[in-house]
Parts: C-alpha cells; structure tokens; sequence
C-alpha cells in the first residue's frame, strides 16, 4: 500500500510488563506537558527539513499513550493536523491498556478512530502472571466500551504461553473472536534478553512451549481465525476485511515512509536529494527532551539506508503479509539480481511462490519466514 503516516512514542506506563523490551518508563505523578510540547516541536522540526506529504496514518504507540487524557489527545492530534496536515479518511491508531476504559470515549472525541487494546490474555491465572493488572472480565469489559464508541477495535493476546495447551487457547481464542473487535493481533510469547522474563528462563521458573508446540500453537490459531472469518494477512495479524487491516502497519510491511517522533522512535523519511534515511530517537525522554531543545529534532540517528540494507528490509517486511513483496522492488532497492537458485530451492520445498513476480510464503513458509529471508538476501 506504501503511503506516509507519523508514528508517536508515548514511553509511560503505569507499570513494567516483565516480557516487553520496548522503550518504556514507569509513570510517576507525570506532567505530560513537557514532552507532549518536544513531541510537537521535533515533529515540527522534521517536516520543515523534509516537506511530509499529508499523513494517511497516525499511531499513537507506547508505552501506553491511554495514559493522556482526552484534552492532551485532541491538542496532539490538532498539532499533527496542523505541522503535516492528516487526510479526511485518515486513520488515527490509538494502544490503549484496559484499565484506560474510562477514557475511550474521551479519545475517540479526541480523534482516534482506532483502538488497539492491549488484553494478552482471557484468564485471571495468565494475567497475573505476564504482570498485568486486569482481569479477564476487565479484558472484555474494556473492548466492549472500545465497540461502544463506534471506532473500529482490535486486540493483543499472546500464545504459547508457560503452562498453556492447545485446547485451552484454542478456548481463549475462540471467546475472543466472539468478541465485537474486527482485527486481531496475536503473537507467540517470546523472551527477549534484559525482560525480567529472560532472567526468569535463566533460573528455570519460566518453560515455554518447545518449537515444535509452539508451531502447533500457530497453525491453530491460523486455522481458528480463518475459520471465524477473520483470516491472516500478516504473520501475526488477522482481519475480518481489507478495510479493517492496520493501514499504519502496512506502511511497514509495503516499503512506505514514516516520520517517528517521540523517546525511542523510529523512522523512514525521504531527504530532498530523494535518499531514504533511517532516524532513531534519543531513548531517554529527558535526552529526547534536551536533542530537541538544543537542535530541533530529537534525532540520536539520521542516516541514509544503505542499498542492501533498504533492500533486506523490504523483503523481511513484505515476506510477512499475504500480499508478498516484488521481486523486482527488492532488487531495485539492492542494486542487484536475486539469486534464482536459492528462489528455485525454496519454490519446490514449498515454501514460496512466485507468480506475477511477486514472492508470497505458503503456510509452511510463514513458519519460517526469517529463515527465508536471510537465505534470499545472502549473496
């Protein structure tokens, strides 16, 4: 689809959860005046330098940006408005946390037209133990007050978890599916190195599923979506149509461009000589604070993407949807042929297919998705 959207990072949450390494901070007595006010400038900062077309996305990520209320939401987007200009239809993607409820409607008079819930599990048992404050009538509670403000609404559960079998997900999955969300997204729990989960594998109080389960684990929750009517259109992401597809996601997954504002950000903006560079926010909110005081943005990176690094991105990113990547943008962007070899191995292992010039993984190949790329992108 490409397009250009802006990504905001609200780095505060209420609490840490112990299996998340994204960039985020406990929220003490936070006036959220202070770096709403760099989030604007560095924004405003950026577009003076790179003249953004208007947006067609908004995510407000985090970090957990259902923390602001509903005034501090309207002035954000109101500034987003103004410094790129949003399109009439455009969508406006808000994380929100189940204890938030009580200010959705709030957000969505504020602007957001679409509500990402952070739920990550049905039962009280599992809460408790990925750290997270409600419980599961909360959970269900909060995407019905999500429906009720008539946005669209989609929601985070996380599988494969410590303790988990397949019959009791498929159970919770099944309950959620029933639930009035359009768009699902659902990930295979990882431990990711510096969580409080890794350091709980490294003492042996947290076993999860071996590959093999956690496969099993995959190709029922493939099998359940789409037999709900909700399939899979990206590895980890399922919708009941196009239209309720995360249009800011598939900025990521097609090759478009974003501007990243906000601690820890990323972004892919095009500079005026036409050269796609990589920015990356300072991670600390106070250094975020200061780059932008001190030179405008709050750019810790700004480089442009090497050929082969552009390249490997497009073809990781677009190898996770069902629409594929092209064969001939992936070369474009490396400067040079794909190996056919390797294309021809993997096509008869029946991992792929490559009709139209378009590479597309089969169900066997989702399972193995960075596998592929990396044997595609090695010279």
């Amino acid at each position: 689809m490409s397009g250009f959207g802006v990504y905001v990072h609200w780095p505060y949450c209420a609490a840490i959860c112990p299996y998340c390494d994204f960039n985020v901070y406990r929220a003490r007595d936070l006036d959220p005046a202070p770096l709403l006010a760099a989030i604007v400038a560095d924004l405003e900062a950026q577009a003076a330098r790179y003249a953004f077309p208007a947006a067609d996305t908004l995510f407000l990520g985090g970090g957990t940006p259902s923390l602001l209320s509903g005034t501090d939401l309207a002035r954000l987007i109101a500034a987003v408005d103004r410094v790129v200009g949003l399109k009439p239809d455009a969508e406006i993607t808000l994380e929100a946390n189940p204890e938030d409820a009580a200010r959705f409607a709030d957000h969505a008079r504020a602007g957001v037209n679409r509500f990402s819930v952070g739920i990550q599990a049905l039962n009280d048992a599992d809460l408790k133990a990925l750290g997270r404050f409600h419980s599961a009538q909360g959970a269900r509670d909060a995407i019905e007050a999500a429906a009720a403000t008539g946005r669209r609404v989609s929601m985070d559960l996380i599988y494969a978890r410590q303790g988990q079998t397949l019959e009791a997900w498929a159970q919770e999955l099944t309950e959620a599916l029933a639930l009035p969300v359009e768009h699902l997204s659902l990930y295979q729990l990882s431990v990711e190195a510096g969580t409080a989960f890794a350091r709980a594998k490294a003492r042996g109080r947290l076993v999860l599923p071996a590959l093999e389960e956690a496969a099993s684990f995959y190709e029922s929750t493939l099998a359940l979506c789409a037999a709900a009517g909700m399939p899979a259109y990206e590895v980890s992401n399922h919708a009941r149509s196009v239209a309720a597809r995360s249009r800011h996601n598939g900025l990521y997954w097609s090759g478009g461009t974003w501007a990243g504002v906000g601690p820890g950000a990323h972004g892919r903006v095009i500079d005026p000589t036409g050269a796609l560079l990589a920015t990356v926010a300072h991670a600390q909110p106070g250094a975020y604070r200061q780059a932008v005081e001190t030179t405008g943005v709050g750019f810790a990176e700004c480089a442009p993407m090497a050929p082969e690094e552009a390249g490997d991105e497009r073809l990781v990113m677009g190898l996770r949807t069902v629409d594929g990547v092209s064969i001939a943008a992936v070369e474009a962007l490396w400067g040079r042929p794909m190996r056919r070899d390797v294309l021809g191995a993997l096509r008869a292992d029946g991992f792929l297919t490559t009709d139209d010039g378009v590479l597309r993984l089969t169900p066997a190949g989702f399972l193995v998705a960075d596998r592929i790329a990396l044997e595609l992108a090695v010279l």
